[in-house]
C-alpha cells in the first residue's frame, strides 16, 4: 500500500469521526439512536373497507339529523320583533302629526298573528346634557304591537349593518392601559395605538378614552317600552356586559383637567370634563358592549334587558333619541326585542347545517351500500389499476441504439 494509500484512508477516518488536525470536540450530525428520532415508532394503518366505512356514514346521519332538529325547534321557540328606525328623523311625521305606518318589521312570535308594520313619529325635544346645556334631538317614538307575550328573559337589541368594525386599524385603536384606569401621560398616549385619536391638537391633552373605537360609540338613548295606558315595562343597561370585561375596565386616575373627551363625545361634554361629569368607564356596561368590537359588519349588541317579568301582549311605545348616523356611510340601525332559549337566540342556520349534512351521509351511505351489494369489488383486485392496461406502443424499433453508438443486439 503507498503512502497516498495510507494518508487518504486516514484522512476519510477522521472525517467519519469528526476529527481534525486540532484537538477539537468531535461533532456529528447523525440523530440520536432512538425510535423516535430513527422513525422506528409503532403506527397503525388503517384499511379502509366497505364494511368499516359504509357504518360511519349512517352513524354521522343518525347523529347529526336529530341534533339540527333540536336547534330548529329550539331557534323556533325563539320570539322576536325587529324594527327598522334608520329613517325616522327624515321620514316619519312630526308631531302633532299623527303616526304614520311604515313596513320595516319583522317577527317571529308563537301565534299565527304577526306583526308586519308599525307606526312611527318624532318630536323635537331639548335633552339636557352636562347639567345645563340644551340640545335639539329628534326623538323618534315607534309604536308596535306585541301578539303574544314573552319571556322572561327578555332581550333589547340595536342592529347595525355596514359597520366595519373588524378594520385592522380601527380595531387597534385602543390603549388597554389607559382603560385599566391608568393615568398615562402624554408622552405615554403619543406612543400608544390609539392613533389617529390620541392628542387634542388643540390643548395637546390626551383623549379620555382614547382611540377610535371609543369615539364612535353608538349613542342614541334608547329608552324603555311602555305599554300603552299600562304603565312602563322596564329594562336595564346593567348586567350586559361580560364579566371579563367589566373586570378589564376600571376607574380612571385622570383628573379632569389632564384629559378632554373624544371629538364625537364634544356633544354630550360641551365644557369638557369636570369633578361631576368626568365618566366612570367601569359604571358604563354600554360602553364596555362597544369595545368589544363585533367581527362582521352586520352586527347585534345588548343594550337592555329584563330578566324577571314577562313582556305581556299589547301595544307599546318605544322612544328612541336619534343621535348615532348611518346613512353617511349607507349602513342601517334596528331595534330588537328577543327571548332566547338554551341555545341562545334565533337562529336557524346551524340547525340547518346539521340537517342537511346527516341528510346528505344517510342518502350517500345507502347510494354505496346498494352499489357495494349489486357489484362488489374485491379487496386489493389489481386489474383495476391503469398501469396494467395493454397500450399500443409507439416506439419504432429501428435496428440500431443510437446511445451507443452501434446496433442492438
Amino acid at each position: 500500500m503507498s503512502n497516498s494509500e495510507v494518508n487518504y484512508e486516514g484522512s476519510l477516518d477522521g472525517q467519519e469521526h469528526g476529527r481534525d488536525d486540532g484537538d477539537k470536540k468531535p461533532q456529528s450530525r447523525r440523530p440520536a439512536n432512538t425510535a423516535f428520532r430513527q422513525q422506528r415508532l409503532k403506527a397503525w394503518q388503517p384499511i379502509l373497507t366497505p364494511k368499516s366505512v359504509l357504518p360511519l356514514f349512517f352513524i354521522v346521519g343518525i347523529i347529526f339529523a336529530p341534533i339540527g332538529g333540536l336547534l330548529l325547534w329550539a331557534s323556533s321557540e325563539v320570539q322576536e320583533i325587529v324594527i327598522d328606525y334608520t329613517d325616522c328623523s327624515d321620514k316619519a311625521p312630526l308631531y302633532p302629526t299623527a303616526p304614520a305606518t311604515f313596513s320595516n318589521v319583522h317577527s317571529y312570535f308563537k301565534s299565527s298573528k304577526q306583526t308586519s308594520a308599525a307606526t312611527w313619529q318624532r318630536r323635537l325635544v331639548n335633552v339636557t346634557f352636562d347639567d345645563s346645556l340644551e340640545i335639539p334631538t329628534n326623538r323618534c317614538s315607534i309604536f308596535f304591537e306585541l301578539p303574544d307575550s314573552i319571556g322572561p328573559p327578555v332581550y333589547l337589541y340595536y342592529r347595525l349593518t355596514n359597520f366595519y368594525q373588524n378594520h385592522r386599524r380601527y380595531v387597534q385603536s385602543l390603549d388597554l392601559e389607559q382603560l385599566k384606569g391608568e393615568a398615562l401621560d402624554n408622552s405615554s398616549i403619543s406612543g400608544s395605538s390609539c392613533d389617529p385619536l390620541r392628542l387634542d391638537p388643540v390643548t395637546g391633552k390626551a383623549y379620555y378614552p382614547c382611540g377610535l373605537i371609543a369615539n364612535s360609540l353608538f349613542n342614541d338613548s334608547i329608552h324603555s317600552p311602555e305599554l300603552v295606558n299600562n304603565g312602563t315595562y322596564v329594562m336595564t343597561n346593567k348586567g350586559i356586559a361580560w364579566e371579563s370585561d367589566k373586570d378589564l375596565i376600571k376607574k380612571t386616575q385622570y383628573k379632569p383637567d389632564q384629559v378632554v373627551p373624544p371629538p364625537n363625545w364634544h356633544k354630550r361634554y360641551p365644557n369638557g370634563y369636570t369633578e361631576e361629569n368626568l365618566p366612570n368607564l367601569h359604571e358604563n356596561e354600554e360602553f364596555m358592549v362597544w369595545m368589544r368590537t363585533a367581527g362582521l359588519p352586520n352586527f347585534s349588541k345588548l343594550a337592555r334587558r329584563n330578566d324577571t317579568t314577562a313582556m305581556q301582549a299589547g301595544n307599546y311605545q318605544l322612544d328612541i333619541d336619534d343621535y348615532f348616523p348611518v346613512t353617511e356611510y349607507g349602513g342601517t340601525k334596528q331595534i330588537l326585542i328577543s327571548t332566547r332559549t338554551v341555545m341562545g337566540g334565533r337562529n336557524p342556520f346551524m340547525g340547518i347545517a346539521y340537517v342537511v349534512v346527516g341528510g346528505l351521509c344517510i342518502v350517500l351511505g345507502a347510494l354505496f351500500t346498494v352499489a357495494y351489494l349489486i357489484k362488489p369489488r374485491k379487496l386489493g383486485d389489481h386489474t383495476y389499476l391503469t398501469w396494467n392496461n395493454d397500450h399500443q406502443s409507439t416506439a419504432v424499433a429501428t435496428g440500431r441504439d443510437d446511445r451507443f453508438g452501434g446496433h442492438a443486439s
